[in-house]
């Protein structure tokens, strides 16, 4: 059977890769990466041979690239930032070569959402704080619709991926009390992250004040200020 490996690339920081990603990433003969979201320093690890960056490929030509190097008998890894699973846009890769008779085996990552997460000291599921966390994106070019003002009525942690240039129209409409807690955590684990932290109702100003124009990721919710949530005492420490 042909194959071929997607790979997770983390958040940003390179230790914080998957042991086997990385083991993957040395042994590979030919490497096809995200150059405007994976670090540098990870494709630097790669023992490939080959190395191509995906920005501005169109798929066929990335579909096209794995099938060539896979059917001359070579490794091929496709990294992927954080975890592929979230707005990887994955499955249209796996869909072409697999009619082409070629597999895909994905090596999870560590998504920038946990990057977040860690940034900020806090769990994004809090006993009587919040059950629930919700990943959603903005409408925008490539997509006609969202659900961010229904989603914001749950009161439960939400996540906005792949809005950081649109800060101010989703806060705007987002239907939970304006004092809600809020943060917008750019670059993830990368040396140069910024944690901001405010407000449903100021933290996009905060945020625009501190420099941050993308690759950020905004969290809306309780879980954001821990220590004044009122959460309650986990069972697993009863």
């Amino acid at each position: 059977m042909h194959k071929f490996y997607i790979v997770g690339a983390g958040p940003g920081a390179p230790d914080l890769i998957t042991v086997r990603g990385m083991d993957l990433l040395r042994r590979a003969d030919v490497l096809i990466y995200a150059g405007s979201l994976v670090n540098p320093a990870l494709v630097e690890e790669s023992g490939a041979g080959v190395r191509l960056d995906s920005w501005g490929m169109a798929l066929p030509e990335i579909v096209g690239a794995i099938e060539e190097h896979v059917r001359a008998g070579r490794l091929v890894v496709r990294l992927h930032s954080g975890d592929p699973a979230l707005y990887g846009a994955i499955v249209e890769q796996m869909s072409e070569l697999s009619r082409r008779g070629i597999e895909a085996e994905i090596v999870p990552g560590v998504s920038s959402l946990f990057a977040a997460a860690a940034a900020l000291g806090t769990q994004f599921t809090l006993r009587d704080v919040s059950e629930s966390l919700i990943v959603t994106r903005p409408a925008g070019a490539t997509l006609e619709s969202d659900l961010i003002p229904e989603f914001s009525r749950l009161g439960q942690t939400m996540v906005v991926f792949l809005g950081t240039e649109r800060m101010e129209e989703i806060l705007a409409r987002v239907e939970c009390p304006p004092d809600t807690p809020a943060a917008v955590v750019y670059h993830a684990s990368w040396p140069d992250q910024k944690v901001v932290l405010g407000t449903v109702a100021d933290i996009a100003a905060k945020a625009r004040a501190a420099g941050i124009e993308r690759t950020a990721l905004i969290v809306i919710g309780k879980v954001v200020e821990p220590a004044t949530s009122g959460f309650g005492r986990s069972v697993l420490y009863s």
